[in-house]
């Protein structure tokens, strides 16, 4: 935090702090006052006197002081709960919807509260906690479902498979079919339980270890090369234009970067589409942007999908978790880096820059 920032939040700290000593030093003067006059009426009237002599000053003080401290009592029990401590019983009220799970809740104060900085501040922090936690819990419900079906399909296809191959009436073809289908429904399965695998041990790692030098250009080739059997079969024109770059970073991390970045280019790649991977060399850093044609992301859903789960095509007719580019992200951050995704005029592009030396 900046020094300037700092002693901006100390003068709303402070002000605060003044607010509410106002009110204290108004209940005491309101008490004093009151108490004073009730002395002054009774003198005057006799009351504390009947015989008529007048009373010394230091019982008048003495009874001043008693009736302000019981003035001062009934004063902070008729407006202590209605105003300083108001604020204080709607966020802990606030908070405790909040811990029993209802993320729906929202911190509002009054109109006079809400014009102080450091209250405004306070219910923009928690609603945006609150709104975070909300979206995080609807993320993590679509994911059940979602990934319920991911996994649903494949199991269920293997298992109609086998029980035709069991059979054993087939012919050579068609049990090599079979048998085939059987072997990529396999492998979807593995690569779905490996992604959330990877993304829950990036996620406990802060520190990037394993760092070497090794051939970027070459690294992203062998990615490509991987995906073949998918941009093959979809027929997709695969655009490469870059020379040859030595990078310091984790050869295996930056592996599945590649990897996911492309596959999910080729997935959302219609068929006869093109997919392009260039390599700009920018001084002190290299930024890699992955491409595709095809449909456009909706700016809304753009600073999403990076979130882990979440899934920008909710029709499932594309293969996929919500794990790909959560995982990205993580990996990109681990490297000191940063990813950005443009879409526009039919074509979506995932930049990440990186720093050539670590």
């Amino acid at each position: 935090m900046k020094k300037g920032k700092i002693r901006l939040v100390r003068k709303q700290r402070f002000s605060l702090t003044l607010l509410f000593s106002v009110f204290v030093f108004a209940v005491i003067l309101a008490a004093i006052a009151i108490a004073a006059s009730a002395v002054y009426i009774f003198a005057a009237t006799g009351i504390l006197s009947p015989d008529g002599q007048s009373i010394d000053l230091g019982t008048t003080i003495l009874l001043m002081i008693g009736i302000s401290l019981v003035i001062g009592w009934v004063i902070s029990i008729l407006l202590g709960g209605r105003i300083p401590l108001k604020p204080i019983n709607d966020i802990i009220n606030t908070v405790n919807r909040l811990a029993a799970g209802d993320f729906k809740t929202r911190l509002k104060f009054g109109k006079a509260l809400s014009n102080h900085k450091s209250f405004n501040e306070l219910s923009v922090s928690f609603n945006k906690l609150a709104e975070e936690l909300e979206n995080t819990e609807m993320l993590r419900e679509d994911f059940i479902n979602n990934f319920s079906h991911e996994f649903k399909t494949p199991i269920v296809s293997i298992a109609g498979l086998a029980k035709l191959v069991n059979k054993g009436d087939l012919t050579d073809e068609e049990k090599q079919q079979y048998l085939t289908a059987i072997e990529e429904e396999s492998l979807r399965l593995a690569n779905m339980a490996t992604n959330v695998l990877n993304l829950t041990k990036i996620e406990n790692q802060t520190i990037l270890t394993d760092v070497s030098r090794f051939n970027l250009s070459e690294q992203i080739r062998s990615c490509v090369l991987l995906l073949e059997n998918k941009w093959s079969s979809k027929e997709i024109d695969l655009q490469l234009d870059f020379d040859e770059y030595m990078i310091e970073a984790n050869e295996e991390l930056l592996k599945q970067v590649w990897i996911n970045l492309t596959d999910n280019a080729i997935k959302f790649a219609p068929t006869g589409g093109s997919v392009m991977i260039e390599i700009t060399d920018k001084k002190d850093h290299f930024s890699i942007s992955v491409g595709n044609t095809g449909s456009e992301i909706p700016e809304e859903e753009r600073e999403r999908i990076f979130n882990k789960f979440y899934q920008a095509d909710r029709s499932h007719a594309t293969e996929g978790n919500g794990v790909g580019l959560a995982i990205v992200k993580r990996i990109v951050d681990l490297h000191g880096g940063e990813i950005e995704v443009d879409s526009a005029d039919g074509v979506t592009t995932f930049t990440v820059e990186l720093q050539k030396k670590k």
